[in-house]
Parts: structure tokens; sequence; C-alpha cells
């Protein structure tokens, strides 16, 4: 049976990367009912929004998509694509595999990491007050001197409901795929109210599995273990803020965001895209390295229970990347080297080697 799948072209480098990850899982041999859809920058003019409502109206219907990047305006514009995908379909757990692959230039060469990052609240909420506006002036006046007067405000939103399920979704992982040690990460020891209630339930969360270890890390903390000794570590789990930046940290612990999956779950309904952004200074050059986006796609097949078909692609990516032959110019050890393939030519690799 066919799985009905919404693919997302994106902007920028986006159309080039979905077109060589839909090649590769196309040559998995699953059967796949592509439709595809457009959001982005490139369809504003057109479309009069960069997320039209046909998109979400498709992955409500197929409950699942392969999404390629799209480009988030820095300071003005819109406010992100992602995040609205994220907020209007509550996929609430994002879930972002660090692993180190045999063949990538690293100087970390042992580490396994998942982290699970909430996707709905804490800072991301975009509850956020210009300076003197009334709401701003308002909590001003609240806080009784604390804050200047010149201030925006920006309101961290932590509930209970939104800790718990994304603990839960943590240690439902680790169970599922036999991983032994959750750390939870914030910085509880300054912001006691949000940070210190997002520990209180992963203690609570914690009790229900009592085979899995559960340890809590302030966040400046990790940062520093992670660089020093990030074997030692299994799984993270975190608010939204924290888990945005730890994902990326992680990521450059084994090879950067070009080899950094990601999956975002709701409940009944998941899309899965690359970690990194849309680099449109490179669109349409056929350069930019497409193993993240194609991981993302190797965690949609784990998603829909295609194990083996998921366990083959993983194989396959591993060998191109440790042959080293066929792989793009950031992965050569000399990032000049005139035998760089592109992407359309490492997706073919990749199908050669399936």
């Amino acid at each position: 049976m066919a799985h009905n799948v919404t693919l997302i072209r994106g902007d920028g480098t986006g159309p080039e990367l979905v077109a060589a990850a839909k090649k590769v899982l196309d040559a998995t041999g699953v059967a796949f009912n592509w439709d595809i859809v457009e959001a982005g920058v490139d369809i504003m003019e057109t479309a009069g929004t960069p997320l039209p409502q046909n998109v979400l109206d498709s992955i409500r219907k197929n409950k699942v998509a392969l999404k390629g990047p799209i480009t988030t305006p820095i300071g003005t514009g819109f406010r992100s694509v992602n995040v609205a995908l994220r907020k209007e379909l509550d996929l609430y757990a994002c879930i972002r595999p660090c692993k180190y692959y045999k063949g990538i230039r690293s100087k970390y060469q042992d580490v396994d990491l998942v982290i699970v990052r909430e996707n709905t609240e804490d800072l991301y909420a975009g509850v956020e007050y210009d300076v003197h506006t009334p709401e701003a002036k308002q909590i001003i006046d609240m806080a009784g001197g604390k804050i200047r007067e010149d201030s925006a405000i920006s309101i961290k939103p932590i509930s209970i409901t939104g800790s718990r399920r994304i603990i839960k979704t943590a240690f439902e992982y680790a169970r599922a795929n036999g991983r032994k040690k959750i750390s939870a990460v914030a910085k509880a020891n300054i912001m006691k109210y949000t940070d210190g209630l997002f520990f209180k339930v992963g203690q609570e969360v914690a009790k229900e599995y009592p085979e899995i270890e559960y340890q809590e890390v302030l966040v400046d903390n990790m940062c520093m273990q992670l660089v020093q000794k990030p074997e030692l570590y299994d799984m993270l789990v975190m608010e939204n803020l924290y888990g945005d930046i730890l994902s990326d940290l992680c990521a450059g612990l084994v090879g950067g965001l070009g080899v950094a999956p990601g999956a975002n779950i709701g409940d009944g309904i998941a899309l899965f895209e690359p970690t990194h952004g849309s680099a449109p200074k490179y669109k349409g050059m056929n350069k930019v390295n497409p193993v993240a986006l194609i991981l993302s796609g190797m965690l949609m097949l784990r998603y829909l229970n295609e194990t083996d078909a998921a366990d083959r692609l993983e194989k396959a990516i591993q060998g191109v990347i440790l042959e080293g032959k066929d792989v793009t110019y950031d992965m050569k050890p000399d990032r000049n080297d005139p035998t760089a393939v592109g992407t359309s030519e490492m997706a073919d690799a990749i199908i050669a080697k399936l």
C-alpha cells in the first residue's frame, strides 16, 4: 500500500534538495503518493502568504509531510513558516538525532545523541510587545521597577501540560529505542517558576519509567559538558529555546547541519525536515549537501514502520560518506576539492548504494 505524504518544496535550495530526497526515497522501493505543495518566500507574490491554506489542508489530510527548508527573515517580515506549521498543527515534539557517521570530519567520533525539544511554548510562543505599547507599559508597571521603561517585552510561557507531554515523549522514545538515560535541561536556578516547573514535571514523569535513568542539568553546564564529553549523554529533553540552540551545538559535534535531520511530531501527525536553513545564496547551483533532508526521510520511514527500508537507506548514506568520493564540497577534507559532486549526484550515489 502506498503512503500518502505531503511534500513541501520550500524555497532557496529547498526545491533541489527535495527533488534529491524524493528520488532517493522512491528508490527504497517503498510506494508513496506525493502531494507536492508550495510554501515560502518564492510564492509570496502570487499567494499573498508564505503558508497557503492548501499546505495545511494537505498535511491534515495525509498526516505525514516531508518539508524542504524555508527562509525566515531576520528582524523584519513574516514570522517563521516553520514555527507557524508547528503551532497550527500542534507538532509539539521536535526530535533531532545527532549521530556521527564514519568518514565525516569531526573531533568527536563517539556521539549518538537525541534531542527532544518542546515546540510550541517558551519564548517562541511569540507573545511579544514593542517598546512603549500599552501592553509593554502595563507589564513594566506590574514589574515594580524591575524592568526599564524603554524595554520591549517577550513572555515565556511554560505549562504543566506542555512540559508533561514533551517529557513523556522523550521517555516513550527512550523505551521504544532502547535508550537508557534522559537528561532534562533548563536554567531553573534563575528562572525558578518556569524552568523550575519543567524540572518538577520531569521528576514526576520519571517515576513512571524506573528503568530509564533521569537527571537534570543546567543549560550552561550542559553546553560545557557536550563540548568536553558528549559520549556521557544519551537523550536530552528541554524547552523550545534551549532545544533550538543545543540541537545546533550537537549537530556541530557530528559534522554540522548538513547531516542533521529533524522530526516534528504531534498526536497522529508528523512533519520531517532538515535542521538547516534554505541557503538562498546557493539556490539553483546544485551544490548543497542533501544528507540532512534524506536522513529526515529516513526518520519518516521509521515513523511509517518501514523499518527495513529505513535501515537500508541509513546504511547506503553511511557507505557513501565513508567512501568519501561522491560527496558534496562540505564533506571533502578540502572544501575546494574539484572532485566534489553536486546535490543530485550525491543522491544518485546513495541510490547506487541502495
